[in-house]
């Protein structure tokens, strides 16, 4: 499952949707809206994507995934629009038959869709602004 919303996610959906008797570990990220960052206050973010392009490459990220791991399932949901700090940004999840995998896989996931999905993030503090690129 791939999900780009502009609603709040439902993380509960999203594990649910991860979640296969056959598989010993489910793991969890989820990515939530912080409201410093380096020494600002964030009042704020938005996110913008195109979500053709997004969808198409965060399924590659799986595909890669599934070639590393034995993934049994997985879902992904990242939100667009406008979210305040404590906000759910981002919910990854995988089940495998065991937990170092479902580890390994989650972070792999996570790290490589910050880097390559087309999905923008804004800040806006009290005093600005800035377009956010991605963190190694």
């Amino acid at each position: 499952m791939i999900e780009l919303t502009a609603h709040p996610i439902d993380v509960s959906k999203i594990i649910a949707a991860a979640t296969a008797h056959e598989a010993g570990a489910v793991n969890t990220f989820i990515g939530t809206v912080r409201n410093h960052t380096a020494g600002r206050e964030v009042v704020k973010l938005e996110y913008e994507a195109y979500a053709p392009m997004a969808i198409l490459e965060i399924q590659k990220v799986i595909d890669e995934a599934r070639q590393k791991w034995k993934l049994t399932r997985w879902a992904i949901s990242h939100r667009t629009g406008t979210l305040l700090p404590g906000e759910v940004a981002v919910v990854v999840a995988v089940s495998t038959p065991h937990r170092k995998d479902s580890f390994a896989a989650c972070q792999f996931i996570i790290d490589t869709l910050k880097k390559t999905v087309p999905i923008w993030k804004k800040e806006f503090f009290r005093d600005g602004d800035q377009w956010v690129s991605a963190h190694p």
